[in-house]
């Protein structure tokens, strides 16, 4: 892969081409990134509006129809929903990980093979995340398995 960068002139707006053969997983996962830049998450607690990083993000959870984000060492609501989450992620490393998880596997330490097919995976903040078994592919692919 050859990187070409070049200053523009003043006033001019930046701009990205990028040349491929084949859009691959890479690239889409370059260009959401990309696309992303400053983007915060406003998080909920105690009534107070925190912004967010979405990479300090562990996982996102739905629970009772309200969806939470945690942290390393805080939970926060958010009033997006899940599938919103989802399609905002897409081709980052956030995946769908059961019906009500979709999880950052940047923030995975290690993953367990559990029962009827499901997959444990222990985040770094020590929490356990499980992975219900149609997932699995996908957290394989993510992972380059």
């Amino acid at each position: 892969m050859k990187i070409i960068i070049e200053e523009g002139n003043p006033g001019e707006e930046d701009q990205i081409i990028i040349r491929c053969k084949e859009l691959d997983d890479n690239i889409l996962r370059l260009i959401a990134e990309l696309k992303q830049g400053q983007k915060k998450l406003a998080g909920i607690k105690d009534g107070n509006i925190t912004m967010i990083d979405p990479a300090n993000v562990y996982y996102f959870e739905g629970v009772d129809n309200k969806v939470f984000l945690y942290c390393k060492q805080n939970i926060y609501e958010t009033k997006q929903k899940l599938y919103e989450i989802e399609e905002e992620f897409k081709n980052t490393d956030f995946f769908r990980a059961s019906k009500s998880v979709i999880l950052n596997v940047s923030k995975i330490k290690s993953i367990s093979p559990a029962y009827s097919g499901r997959f444990e995976a222990q985040l770094f903040n020590g929490e356990i995340v499980v992975i219900s078994r149609q997932y699995v592919p996908e957290l394989k692919k993510k992972l380059g398995m």
